[in-house]
């Protein structure tokens, strides 16, 4: 039996047109992540649309009926999606599971959120791999005749996972140690950082408390222009505003959008959680690397 995952009411799968069980995730980059192990046996959509602000998202109307015909609901947890236990509950059956259960998370530093876990493992490869194995398990549960191949899927995907992490260790690289600090404006780099030695520093420790204050902003100029960061960068699903103004006040340059609790469509350059990481750190290496703009 899966932990968090509770077992689909008799009668509530063959939810889709051809009668494959449907997989619900609560936003777009577990969904790629969905698809990479359940292959074809399974129809995997995402509750949130491209884009969406996942923290504080509502769900629609339309979003809890498409639930109430789902086989499984698959959520991030550690307090990222805030409206989920309220959405699974209307929903009212299928199973779901926590794609983040069993894993030890990093805690935020200082502000508001102090002493609570950081939600955005996945944006750490290795961390990602614990991800893969949870859908594994859950999807063997739902569809135990299928579980040979989402095995198969999830190895699979683990391997490009940690060649991802191989190739973004040895981009990283290029920082010098006096240039590794990333300032966004959420702080969703803490798993990245942990994982490749960067510093953060950001507006707002969660897209839930994205209020800037006199003082946070004063705080973050200080830094960069200390610091002498020479790059400064938002995520996609934020008003990149107040970064600009840190920027500008600081004598740093707006180093480009990330990408971090939504995929782009196909034709941006985030298409896919492997796509979404290196166009970050693309970005990253840009804007702190060797080739950096001066000061």
């Amino acid at each position: 039996m899966l932990t968090g995952c509770r077992q689909p009411l008799a009668g509530s799968s063959a939810s889709t047109s051809d009668g494959r069980p449907l997989v619900l995730t609560t936003f777009t980059v577990l969904a790629d992540m969905a698809r990479n192990v359940a292959g074809d046996r399974l129809q995997v959509r995402s509750i949130t649309r491209l884009g969406a602000e996942i923290h504080g998202y509502e769900p629609s109307p339309s979003d809890l009926e498409a639930a109430q015909g789902a086989d499984l609901i698959v959520r991030n947890g550690l307090g990222l999606e805030r409206w989920a236990d309220r959405f699974i509950q209307a929903a009212g059956n299928g199973a779901e599971v926590t794609l983040s259960d069993g894993m030890r998370p990093l805690l935020i530093e200082g502000d508001a959120y102090a002493g609570k876990p950081n939600p955005h493992a996945w944006m750490s490869p290795q961390r990602a791999q614990h991800y893969v194995n949870r859908l594994v398990l859950a999807f063997s549960t739902l569809d135990p005749a299928g579980a040979a191949s989402f095995r198969a899927n999830g190895e699979t995907y683990k391997r490009r996972l940690g060649q991802l992490d191989a190739d973004l260790r040895a981009a990283l690289a290029r920082v010098a140690p006096a240039q590794r600090l990333l300032v966004s404006c959420e702080g969703a780099f803490s798993y990245l950082a942990h994982d490749y030695g960067l510093e953060e520093a950001y507006l707002w420790p969660v897209n839930a408390e994205s209020q800037v204050t006199p003082r946070r902003m004063a705080r973050l100029i200080e830094t960069v222009r200390r610091r002498r960061v020479p790059a400064v960068f938002c995520e996609s699903t934020v008003n990149a505003d107040a970064q600009l103004e840190v920027a500008r006040a600081a004598g740093a340059r707006f180093g480009g959008t990330f990408y971090v609790d939504s995929l782009s469509d196909t034709s941006g350059p985030a298409p896919t959680l492997l796509k979404l990481q290196r166009h970050n750190v693309d970005l990253i290496v840009k804007g702190l690397g060797p080739d950096a703009v001066g000061r």
